[in-house]
This record gives structure tokens, sequence and C-alpha cells, in this order.
């Protein structure tokens, strides 16, 4: 909604310093405790807590939430020599065939084998590398259990539910990185909006009137993957898994025809909903988006956003600076910075509301 000058093409006016210490290690408790940047006018902002977003809404808005849930994506296993192999699930691709990262990946040619289990030589689960991936150097995998057990329930019993490799010091359980709501299995990274979340805090939104409405995007890898083009717009957007629901579409057409807002909870519902209106209006819509959202693009759903505060340079940080301004942004960023607010996946959040956000230059 705003437009970009020459300026916003350049990627190093999306940097910003950010002392080491603000990131997030650990989630407070409970969830709905952490802080909450209010960007309530084009000039304005005020201090809050999650726990106050009921305060915020009115009757007839419509959060639209993402239910995907973290899948214990990072694997340990064994060739078959001894050697210890790592693997990384990136995306489902067939019955029980997973592209995915491996490490190390030089010698796993297509046909060789990883057995994944506390014996390696009674494995419980066995993949065998089908090819290899020219996109992403990773490899597909036929994954194989060795018994009764399905193929989730050995991930889930194998595997460890990845965090972003900016959180170093976590004593964080597995699930305090899943929403509340978490649902649909396939994401590699939390939709770390949704954290903020609790059952009793939409307990209040839905007695005052708060609707609710679910869309899937599966987090990618290449969420944590830097734009690196010094032009953004030389910037090769990853694609992403989303599954926007003709039920959903009919929710956010009635708020909108009823005068309610349409708030997206985190950049991925955003990304979500802005791709399946590419048309020019919402439709339902499943399949991969790869849009890219920089100062300039016109939003077509979503009249605000509850995001948390996102990474220098990253694509996250462009997507939110083309609702509100990427100048604004930057000094709200400032300002978080020296009110001592936590940053990314376990840190506090910010909320932009309608009236926050300028028309079109």
């Amino acid at each position: 909604m705003c437009d970009r000058t020459p300026l916003e093409y350049s990627l190093a006016a999306y940097q910003y310093f950010l002392p080491p210490d603000k990131i997030a290690q650990t989630p407070v408790t409970p969830r709905d405790a952490s802080r909450l940047m209010v960007v309530d006018s084009p000039t304005t902002h005020r201090h809050h807590h999650f726990r106050d977003l009921p305060s915020l809404l009115r009757p007839g808005d419509r959060l639209v939430v993402n239910d995907t849930r973290v899948i214990p994506a990072r694997l340990r296993g064994y060739k078959p020599g001894g050697a210890q192999v790592e693997v990384f699930l990136l995306e489902a691709k067939g019955d029980r065939q997973w592209l995915a990262l491996v490490r190390p990946g030089r010698r796993l040619k297509p046909g060789a084998t990883v057995h994944f289990g506390p014996n390696p030589d009674q494995p419980d689960l066995v993949a065998q590398v089908l090819a290899t991936d020219p996109d992403t150097s990773g490899r597909l995998l036929q994954f194989e259990p060795q018994g009764d057990d399905s193929l989730w329930a050995l991930f889930e019993r194998l595997g460890e539910v990845p965090l972003p490799p900016y959180i170093t010091a976590t004593a964080a359980a597995p699930d305090q990185y899943q929403t509340v709501y978490a649902a649909a299995p396939g994401a590699v990274a939390a939709p770390t909006a949704g954290l903020h979340f609790t059952p009793e805090l939409f307990e209040r939104l839905d007695a005052m009137g708060v609707a609710r409405s679910l869309i899937t995007l599966h987090v990618g890898v290449g969420t944590f993957r830097p734009v690196e083009a010094d032009n953004i717009l030389d910037h090769k957007m990853h694609g992403e898994w989303i599954d926007v629901s003709p039920e959903t579409v009919a929710q956010i057409n009635a708020t909108k025809a009823q005068g309610g807002r349409v708030i997206a909870v985190g950049t991925t519902v955003v990304r979500a909903l802005e791709g399946a209106a590419q048309s020019g209006e919402l439709q339902p819509w499943q399949g991969k988006t790869n849009l890219f959202i920089y100062p300039g693009y016109q939003y077509r759903v979503v009249d605000g956003l509850i995001t948390n505060f996102h990474l220098p340079g990253s694509s996250l940080l462009m997507l939110v600076s083309a609702l509100v301004g990427r100048e604004r942004l930057l000094a709200l960023y400032e300002d978080a910075i020296a009110q001592d607010y936590r940053f990314y996946s376990f840190g506090d959040a910010m909320i932009i509301l309608p009236e926050a956000i300028p028309e079109a230059i």
C-alpha cells in the first residue's frame, strides 16, 4: 500500500542493527504475556501485552490463522557402514517420498540407503536415495518402515522439531514451537505470530464477536534464507504450499461485506491470502505460491497484520514494509530495540491496525 522509490529496491535499505541479546532464546510463559507493539495510526504507536488483544479489535473483525504443524523434520541416521547422516525433511513428494537435505550428501548417490533407529543393524526405518534435486542440492528419498509403525509415527519418535538457526541456547519444549491450533503437518518452521495465542485468549475473542478462519501454509526452509540480490527485484522467491479453502473465502467475503476487518495472524497468512487473490479477487486455492511482496504491492485482502519482529534484509521485513512503509517500519524497530522488545521466533509481536496503514502515494 506504500509506493516504492528507487531506494525501496535496494537490499541495503532493509538493514538494521540488532544487538544479539535482543534475540529471544526462550518463549515467555504464558504465551500471551509477550509484549505487543500497537501501531494505531500513520504516526503513533503504543505498548501493550498480547493478552490485551481483545481491547484492540472490534466485534465483526476476523482473524485468519495458519494451522500448519511443524514436523519433526530433523532425522539422524546411519549409512550401512556406520557413518552418521543427518536428514532434514523439506517437502512431501508422494507416497512415503520426501525431498530432503542430507549431510554429508556428497557420497549419498542414487541407490544409497540410510538407516534410522537406536540399532543401526536393525533399523526401524530405511530411506533409499532415488535422485538428486538440482534446485536444492537435496535428495529425493523413499522411506520404508521396517515394522508396524506408520511413517508419521516413526517421524514423531525418531525425529526432532527443528528450531531456527538463531536460537542457540533454548531449553524450549517441542510443543512451545507449535501454535495451540496446529493441525496440518507439513511445516519445517512455525508460523510464529500465532505462538502468542492461548485457548483462554481465543475464548475472550470469541465472546466479543471476533471471528476466526483457517488457512494452511507449510512454512519451508526458504523462510530462513536471506535475500542476497542487491536489487530486491532480482530476488528469486521460494515457493510454499498453501491451501485456502472455499469456506475460508466465503467467511472472509462475508466479513468484508458486513464492514468487518480481516486481520492476518502472521506473514504466512498474508502470503496465502494475497497469493490466492492474484486474479484480482480472493478465490479458493490449493497449490504453491512464490508471491514476493515488497513496497509498491497493493494489498487485496488483508486489512491488518499481527507479526513478530523480523531479520534484517529478509523478505518478511519487505512484506511488512509494503503494508506500513519501510521508513516507518524501521523507526518502529528502532523503538522496539530501545524498549527492550524481544525479537524473532520466540520474541514479542506487533499489530498493525488498519487505521495505521497509509494510502498509496
